[in-house]
């Protein structure tokens, strides 16, 4: 898969919908070492599986960071190309531990904008179903639309990944990049 050539890259879809292969393959195109920035966390056995799959998945080329809180420092200091995955997992781990969202976004896209190299992030839309029926739901439903809105606007190129397929949504088809 070739690169495009974009600074920023906004890859979103549902659960299984090949968001992190396709992620993955942007930043390989790139020169290596490549870092991965991690923000899940392993509570149980299965999380740790999933966890598994994704590491095994990747070359040694691959550098893993595991940031659950800390994703905006660790995109500051990074020095080439650079995935998160995931950004819906570390909003929640942002909401729970009670941060300032507004102010943890805020401080991830200045470290996106000054990124070295390009940077791709991985989120999971979960705008596209029902309301949830519960208080704390909602709120992360919100906060990850603002989250991704915010993200979108600052990206060269936003990807809406639907059964392992890539829909382009930024640019428009037929705009110079």
């Amino acid at each position: 898969m070739a690169r495009p050539p974009y600074r920023m890259t906004l890859v979103l879809g549902g659960a299984r919908s090949g968001k992190s292969v396709h992620a993955e393959g942007l930043i390989e195109a790139c020169a290596p070492p490549w870092l991965y920035l991690a923000t899940a966390q392993a509570w149980d056995d299965e999380m740790r599986a999933r966890i598994a799959i994704h590491r095994t998945r990747r070359s040694g080329d691959w550098v893993t960071r595991d940031v659950p809180i800390d994703l905006p420092e660790a995109v500051a200091a990074a020095t080439g190309p650079v995935l998160v995955d995931c950004l819906t997992l570390w909003l929640t781990n942002l909401i729970l531990s009670e941060a300032d969202v507004d102010a943890a976004t805020a401080a991830l896209l200045a470290a996106c904008a000054a990124a070295p190299g390009p940077v791709v992030l991985v989120g999971n839309e979960v705008g596209l179903g029902i309301v949830p029926d519960n208080a704390l739901a909602r709120r992360f439903r919100d906060a990850a639309g603002r989250l991704h809105q915010r993200l979108a606007a600052q990206a060269d190129h936003v990807v809406f990944m639907v059964a392992g397929l890539s829909l382009i949504v930024k640019p428009q088809p037929g705009a110079n990049p």
